[in-house]
């Protein structure tokens, strides 16, 4: 079953084609900065997406493996993406609060976990990376 998200304006609305099976939460400064606080994203697989009104979208290359997209009318963070080569490459991490019901994707791993805030947890256990951990995944191959 798909699920359908938007912007808080509606320029950009996004079509989960895919199963939506989890949710990350990132405790990185910059998904923190981004998002306002620790962001939550559902994983989608590359392919999975269908984006509709984006001529509104802005995209912003934030690290040497991924961009981040918001909307340029209302600001809205969207996702961001996994440029980086690799097995996840187009990898798309879907805010949360985008989707227009976001029942039943339970939360299962927590990245940059040793950078989380003090002022706040998860009830249920999850798994848990590093930010050694998470950098590694993208570490170019030695050649």
């Amino acid at each position: 079953m798909s699920k359908t998200g938007s912007c808080v304006c509606g320029a950009v609305r996004l079509t989960v084609t895919s199963p939506v099976e989890e949710t990350d939460a990132c405790h990185c400064g910059m998904c923190r900065k981004w998002s306002g606080g620790v962001f939550l994203g559902v994983r989608v697989p590359a392919g999975g997406l269908e984006i509709t009104g984006e001529d509104a979208m802005r995209v912003y290359t934030s690290s040497p493996w991924a961009e981040r997209a918001f909307c340029s009318n209302c600001g809205s963070s969207l996702f961001y993406r996994v440029t980086a080569q690799g097995p996840m490459q187009g990898e798309v991490h879907i805010g949360l609060g985008v989707l227009d019901k976001a029942d039943g994707v339970p939360l299962t791993g927590e990245l940059y976990s040793d950078l989380k805030p003090d002022g706040y947890s998860f009830a249920q256990e999850t798994h848990k990376m590093t930010a050694a951990e998470v950098e590694a995944m993208f570490a170019a191959p030695p050649t």
